[in-house]
């Protein structure tokens, strides 16, 4: 019995002797850790950012507006009387001058009406011809009878008689000269209505060019007088249509440059220059609409093309700049972290409030307040005023 109890006091022993090994091995490593967790603390305590400078430059406000492109120029070419389409001398992307025949409508009837009225006419001439002569042969007889009524050969009744008939034919003149004014106004509309059978293209400067741009009806087709045939439009120059707001208004004025940018031609600038500008503003978007005269000598634009047009309104010189990715809002302020060393030389971020200006290439203008230095651009929504930042790059 003792020598059991005697054995079991020995293996208490060596369990709290292991155990009293243990811990203090715990509490070396315990020291140890802390010992070399002393040097980065300082380190851990702060956040990671990027940062750039801030720079003085100068820097140019460009307006940026989507629009259309459309045509100088665009007419639609109407069918001015009724009848049915003959022919189409062009279609759709030919080419045209003033002069030129774009197409016919069957004329039959309009001959026809054009004879009628000319025979009308000579059948009104000859009714003039007629009555002038016998005006002439009324008043000779007048004559006669005012010779015979002063011998007192003739009676005074008879005199009056010959005064009527003159009268009377001279009506008949004044009448027949009426009607051949009426049946030349007849005629002439009648070749006018023939000459509207032929469709050309009318205008002032015959080395202009035209495109026929649609056609809106086919060979064969009964046409009513005013049916638009086909649509003619001008290449060179071109309008881009674009609207901008009041904020934009105010810096844009005839002449000035534009840039414009198409997804045909990504990678090709067009220059164009501010041609027109509204004088009100639509009630229903608040913007104004703006025209931008397009030079396309080489006929690589074409109407109806979605554009981007960039006009560059203002300048301002040795501007202070950030870059836009600076710029958060805190507390409903606009502002940056601007780096700053505090006394035990540590590296922090301080808020400061800006009034920013114009945006040109990822960099934005700060108005005020004066600022120099760095400004953090990534890790802002880790910072808070005074936080101590570390700059990974």
């Amino acid at each position: 019995m003792q020598a059991m109890t005697l054995t079991e006091n020995k293996k208490k022993a060596l369990v709290l002797g292991l155990g009293a090994i243990g811990a203090l091995l715990v509490f070396l490593w315990l020291q140890s850790g802390d010992e070399a967790d002393t040097a980065p603390t300082r380190a851990a305590a702060s956040v990671a950012v990027t940062a750039s400078d801030v720079m003085v430059q100068d820097i140019t406000q460009q307006l940026r507006v989507s629009g259309t492109l459309a045509a100088a120029q665009r007419v639609e070419i109407p069918a001015r009387v009724a009848g049915r389409l003959n022919h189409l001398a062009v279609d759709i992307g030919d080419t045209v001058r003033s002069g030129d025949l774009l197409a016919e409508l069957e004329d039959d009837i309009y001959r026809q009406e054009y004879s009628q009225a000319q025979a009308e006419r000579d059948v009104s001439r000859a009714n003039l011809a007629e009555a002038e002569a016998a005006l002439a042969q009324t008043r000779r007889a007048l004559e006669r009878t005012r010779e015979l009524r002063a011998q007192g050969i003739a009676a005074q009744l008879e005199l009056e008689t010959a005064e009527t008939d003159v009268a009377a034919q001279e009506a008949r003149v004044q009448l027949a000269a009426s009607q051949i004014a009426q049946r030349e106004a007849a005629l002439e509309n009648a070749r006018t209505r023939l000459t509207y059978t032929r469709l050309i293209a009318d205008g002032d400067d015959t080395e202009q060019e035209w495109q026929v741009a649609d056609r809106f009806v086919d060979v064969g087709s009964i046409l009513q007088a005013n049916t638009p045939v086909m649509a003619l439009v001008t290449q060179n120059p071109l309008r881009a249509q674009v609207f901008v707001t009041e904020r934009d208004y105010a810096f844009l004025s005839s002449g000035q440059s534009a840039r414009i940018v198409t997804i045909a031609w990504p990678d090709e600038d067009f220059m164009g220059r501010v041609k027109r500008i509204a004088p009100e503003f639509r009630e229903a978007s608040r913007q104004a609409r703006v025209e931008i005269e397009v030079p396309n000598d080489q006929g690589r634009l074409r109407p109806g093309m979605f554009v981007e047009v960039r006009i560059a309104t203002r300048t301002v010189s040795d501007a202070v700049t950030v870059p836009i990715d600076a710029l958060i809002t805190r507390d409903g302020r606009q502002g940056v972290y601007l780096l700053e060393r505090d006394d035990d030389d540590d590296l922090r971020a301080r808020f400061v409030a800006i009034t920013p200006g114009i945006e040109e290439a990822g960099r934005l203008q700060v108005v005020s307040p004066e600022l120099s230095g760095r400004v953090v651009t990534l890790g802002q929504h880790l910072l808070s005023d005074g936080t101590r930042v570390r700059v990974s790059r």
